[in-house]
């Protein structure tokens, strides 16, 4: 076990040999050949007897030691080494095996095994590593502790080995993590039986009132709701009185790279064959160090296309390809799960397969996170449609999406109120995305869901002044399934947190409860209501005018409380048109009634498919935009080949 004792002891850090030269008045030729034994650090000094040439190096030792990372990961990261020839170089530098085909024990760990490099071969006594930074450096050092008890194999090899022999657990608790820890806070087991009991007896108490006096029964529901929904309303219009830019008030001060973070970045894809070379394209445009980044690429296990797209493409070294052990429920969430144990950095955030995030995100999300409180668990980033001018819903959808990331959720957030976030772009501590059991896999809108339960568990979500390009759909069945989903999530997450609601008050307070409310059955049942109660108002004042006090307050409040809603749809468009300067879609906000009433048409759909595949996830596809605000769909073939810029290198 003495490589186990070697990793568990702290040793004294090896002795590196100065990065100036101190035989400068040799010749070159000498110098060259001296460069290796004066100055290279001994993590990546071995690969000069491969012939790799030590002015590389060299090179790649400073420019880790400025980016504050071992000169291995720098190497690695950067691609300058590919990973097969460093490890096999590694392994003969110590004089053990090297294999690219082990077989793990059934007492490997994920992700401890993962993330420490180190798993129990089959055989009892061996191990499997794949070492790196300050665990390569102790190797080096005391080689001579682990002859014949260690083989060697790449960190890819390791990893993919290790999610193969542990599979069914790994499934399992990407699933049920949250479920089995607390289940009242996951959809997974649906109503309760006290939930089926209340909704029973109301619906049949409504079915029969609807009967014997239907216009009484509207009256009554509507008045009931009416609450929920001059709520929703007064929360949208306040939204509107806050001031919250585009871009940032001031210049985000430049930190050094070597001050920076590990940033983690997960991206789950699902038969993405049309938008992988873009998506590799944008993640190395980021202004971030590469030796700091830690991109996890999530695929299922029966996606045959996207692996194919990607094995086309130059990788960064950067970016892990993870498949996803097959397993229920096919969610987004639960690929999230899967990932987020081996997520090395600090923050994490999300990013879908069309995303395009501004090249400075990462930096303002570090420094956001300097700035905010302890409490802060998340930064959402502004979501802002990209193909706006392919169709005439492209056009609403970019209103749509202008006035809720740029008007209605930054407000929230200022005022503190729970926030229902964005399916990407949301930057979380790590270690908060840990404590909170991750997301919930069987909920197919869990971007809205985890925003709620972040605010149950007294974090806060604050907002973050930089965009990201998405893909709109461009036609309507692609964007009614799209819609169904969310709605069917709203409804998911309107039960998830109503299951105790005196425990959920209790955790949130009175208003962030009301405020939480109104995110959850405020949007599923405003949607629902949107055609009922419109039609409603239409035909009472078009009727004849009460003539009793009590009808003739029931007018004006209906009155008042169509015009509110009626500005609630239309101010936030405006002011976040203006903020975008997109004042070219005014025209379009006009027909905001007839898209929200499409909306309502999602919602009811969405109800039949909850009770029937409560679970299925609609899959939005990518990459058939015509148009782009950016210009960057147009330069696609240019970005692709720009990717190949980071191939790696063999000498």
């Amino acid at each position: 076990m003495a490589i186990v004792t070697l990793l568990q002891t702290s040793p004294p850090s090896l002795q590196r040999r100065p990065l100036v030269p101190a035989n400068q008045g040799l010749a070159e030729e000498d110098r060259q050949s001296t460069l290796p034994d004066a100055i290279l650090p001994p993590e990546i000094g071995f690969l000069a007897t491969l012939g790799l040439s030590p002015s590389i190096l060299l090179q790649a030792a400073t420019l880790a030691a400025a980016a504050g990372v071992a000169p291995d990961i720098y190497l690695l990261k950067t691609g300058m080494v590919e990973e097969t020839l460093f490890y096999r170089a590694l392994a003969q530098e110590l004089g053990v095996p090297f294999t690219l085909f082990p077989r793990l024990s059934r007492h490997s760990r994920y992700p401890e095994s993962i993330l420490a490099g180190l798993a129990p071969l089959q055989s009892a006594t061996g191990f499997l590593m794949a070492p790196s930074g300050e665990i390569l450096t102790r190797l080096l050092r005391a080689r001579t502790m682990i002859h014949r008890q260690v083989v060697v194999t790449t960190p890819t090899r390791l990893r993919q080995e290790v999610m193969r022999t542990k599979h069914r657990s790994i499934a399992y608790h990407g699933a049920n993590a949250l479920c089995d820890r607390s289940a009242d806070l996951s959809i997974r087991d649906g109503l309760s039986r006290r939930h089926v009991a209340g909704l029973a007896v109301l619906s049949g108490l409504f079915a029969f009132w609807s009967v014997a006096a239907p216009a009484t029964t509207l009256a009554v529901l509507a008045a009931a709701l009416s609450p929920l929904f001059f709520a929703a309303v007064v929360l949208r219009l306040a939204t509107i009185l806050l001031d919250n830019p585009v871009a940032p008030a001031r210049a985000v001060r430049r930190e050094a790279d070597s001050a920076l973070p590990i940033y983690t970045i997960i991206a789950p894809l699902y038969r993405e064959r049309r938008i992988a070379t873009r998506l590799v394209a944008a993640l190395s445009q980021i202004d971030y160090p590469a030796a700091k980044l830690d991109i996890k690429f999530v695929l299922e296990a029966d996606d045959e296309e996207t692996p194919a797209a990607l094995a086309a493409i130059a990788m960064p070294g950067c970016i892990d390809v993870i498949v996803a052990p097959p397993g229920h429920p096919r969610t987004k969430p639960r690929a999230l799960n899967i990932a987020l144990p081996l997520a090395r950095g600090s923050y994490t955030v999300i990013y879908d397969a069309e995303d395009v995030p501004d090249a400075d995100q990462l930096r303002m999300a570090v420094a956001g996170f300097a700035a905010a409180p302890p409490d802060t668990a998340c930064l959402q980033a502004r979501l802002t449609i990209d193909n706006t001018d392919d169709t005439w819903l492209t056009r609403l959808f970019t209103i749509e999406y202008a006035a809720l990331f740029d008007v209605f959720n930054p407000g929230l957030a200022e005022i503190g109120s729970p926030v229902a976030l964005g399916g990407t772009s949301n930057h979380f501590r790590t270690d908060v995305l840990r404590t909170i059991h991750g997301w919930d896999a069987w909920n197919v809108t869990e971007d809205a869901d985890i925003g709620i339960r972040l605010a149950r568990f007294g974090y806060r979500v604050r907002d973050l002044p930089s965009s990201t390009l998405e893909e709109a759909p461009l036609t309507l069945r692609a964007w009614m399934n799209q819609r169904t989903r969310w709605m069917k999530g709203f409804m998911q997450t309107s039960i998830s947190h109503s299951r105790a609601p005196w425990k959920t008050m209790s955790q949130l307070g009175p208003w962030r409860w009301l405020a939480a409310m109104v995110l959850t059955y405020g949007t599923v049942m405003s949607a629902l209501a949107f055609p009922i109660f419109t039609g409603l108002f239409v035909y009472v004042w078009a009727g004849t005018p009460p003539v009793s006090r009590h009808g003739s307050l029931l007018h004006a409040w209906s009155g008042t409380l169509f015009v509110m809603g009626m500005a609630a749809m239309f101010l936030p468009a405006c002011a976040a048109l203006k903020r975008r300067r997109l004042w070219r879609l005014l025209p379009w906000v006009l027909l905001l009634p007839l898209y929200y009433g499409l909306v309502s048409m999602a919602a009811w759909r969405s109800i039949w498919e909850a009770m029937r595949e409560p679970f299925r996830w609609n899959k939005t596809h990518h990459g058939f935009a015509k148009t782009s605000r950016s210009g960057l769909l147009q330069k696609h073939h240019a970005s692709a080949a720009d990717t190949t810029l980071l191939k790696t290198s063999a000498p």
